[in-house]
């Protein structure tokens, strides 16, 4: 996992902000032990630090079976809009003044509402706790959205930096009812409260926006594990990607746990069988990478479900009863079924098409030659696609490596001295400086956490870009072999 936004733990007082948010969640029920941890969930749990595979985490603290009960949250411990407003009548009746905003939007400002309280929260523990910062997509600047070089993934960005925007600005009056603090009425703090509920938030079958989850959040993510390539038919396929409809998945992403009516708690599950030690890992649901970007912040360097798309023509595109979404290329480099049959049958003379259409939407090829050809099409526009990258694999490495080294330099313009000659086109006229000291007002040490942020999120891009152009290079070795393969039969 990359870039997740969990806290390094280097010192005693972010273990003992733990401790206090353990011990304030034993007082709502939450179940917390200190037998055999000084952090410890329930009997069988214990937060820990896992360097580079999600940072701060939970552990097993003896074999736990697949499917066994891990931990229970109970209702009065979520934090939804409904608990929100239950406590308020100022925020309920503002609210109802309002009625035109979304059910997130409403959930974003009860959020900023229950923060301006400080300490008269009764989840202000929670809030401690809680991220400063997040690297999700609308958090992006122009130069991290620059960087991440693919056209639909700058789009993405875009995208969601506009809808956020224009979410915070309908939502400001009614935040200036409320009397918020002005810093909670910055569309800084809107990103940061947006990140909270789309990075944090599970599903509930009673508010669409979904629940906070003191503790049970802890969780770090696995991709779920079934084989995204393993269609028999068109019918199985097309189940499996009427799945990928982004705002179903996205509400109803924690596969390994819910919230149950009976015991009125959100009780989460084992996916599979843990030793002592292993870190237990949760899945929020089907994700590329682009999509972990947007929602969470981060990225898996191993990504099952990942989808990358190379460009197509027009013609491709109407010949296809497939959705643009199905046309992709997988993590392992190959075709998908929907993309290898648009383009065997785009590789089919017109006269022949109808005939022999049958075929190319069950999955089979249709002849030797027209497969050559579809992966000789396939190979040249990747190759193509890579050579017009502003940076190769190999220069997206280097960047990468040289961003991990940050620390060992004296100060960060000795840093971006020693990149820009590296890698003077992304560093013109020192765009990295400009952009974090570019805002007025700031003190130095607000200067330093700001670019600290802002050089995560631009890792992130140069990462996801890195791992784009990986599984494009990825698509030409199989294309390669496939033609190998078919000559010499």
């Amino acid at each position: 996992m990359v870039g997740n936004g969990k806290m390094n733990p280097s010192s005693e007082a972010e273990e003992r902000g733990m401790k206090s948010l353990l011990k304030w969640a034993a007082k709502y029920g939450i179940e917390v032990s200190e037998s055999c941890s000084s952090l410890g969930l329930g009997h069988c749990l214990g937060v820990s630090w896992f360097p580079g595979a999600g940072g701060r985490g939970v552990a097993a603290l003896r074999p736990i079976s697949k499917g066994e009960l891990l931990l229970k949250v109970p209702k009065s411990a979520l934090i939804t809009t409904d608990s929100l407003l239950s406590r308020d009548e100022t925020l309920s009746l503002a609210l109802k003044a309002h009625p035109s905003h979304s059910s997130i939007q409403v959930f974003t400002v009860c959020l900023l509402y229950e923060i301006n309280k400080g300490k008269a929260s009764p989840w202000h523990p929670y809030f401690l706790h809680l991220p400063r910062s997040y690297s999700i997509l609308a958090a992006f600047g122009e130069l991290e959205t620059q960087a991440l070089q693919v056209d639909y993934a700058i789009w993405a960005a875009q995208k969601a930096v506009t809808k956020a925007k224009y979410e915070w600005e309908q939502a400001f009056t009614l935040m200036k009812e409320l009397k918020l603090k002005p810093p909670l009425l910055t569309f800084r703090a809107w990103i940061w409260a947006t990140g909270t509920i789309s990075s944090r938030t599970l599903h509930i079958p009673w508010d669409e926006a979904g629940c906070l989850c003191p503790v049970g959040d802890l969780f770090n993510y696995a991709a779920p594990t079934e084989d995204p390539d393993s269609f028999e038919n068109v019918e199985n396929w097309q189940n499996e990607h009427a799945k990928d409809d982004l705002d179903i998945h996205h509400s109803q992403r924690l596969t390994d746990g819910g919230y149950e009516e009976d015991v009125a708690a959100y009780c989460f599950y084992a996916k599979k069988n843990y030793n002592v030690g292993e870190q237990v890992l949760l899945s929020y649901g089907t994700y590329t990478n682009l999509e972990l970007l947007e929602y969470y912040g981060f990225l898996l360097e191993d990504n099952p479900n990942e989808k990358v798309f190379i460009p197509l023509d027009l013609d491709m595109h109407s010949l296809s009863c497939w959705p643009k979404e199905s046309l992709y290329i997988h993590q392992n480099g190959r075709p998908s079924f929907a993309l290898m049959c648009a383009l065997r049958l785009w590789a089919t003379p017109l006269q022949q098409r109808k005939s022999i259409g049958h075929l190319a939407y069950s999955g089979c090829p249709i002849s030797k030659g027209n497969e050559i050809y579809v992966m000789k099409w396939i190979g040249k526009k990747c190759d193509a696609l890579l050579k017009e990258m502003p940076t190769s694999v190999e220069e997206d490495k280097s960047l990468v490596h040289l961003m991990d080294k940050m620390e060992e330099y004296e100060n960060l313009g000795e840093w971006v001295k020693k990149a820009s000659a590296v890698f003077g086109g992304e560093f013109g006229d020192n765009n990295i400086l400009k952009a974090a000291y570019g805002v007025e007002g700031d003190d130095e040490l607000t200067s330093l956490v700001r670019t600290k942020m802002l050089i995560d999120r631009w890792k992130l891009a140069v990462q996801w870009r890195l791992m784009y152009k990986t599984v494009v290079a990825r698509c030409i070795s199989y294309c390669t072999d496939i033609i190998n393969s078919l000559s010499t039969q």
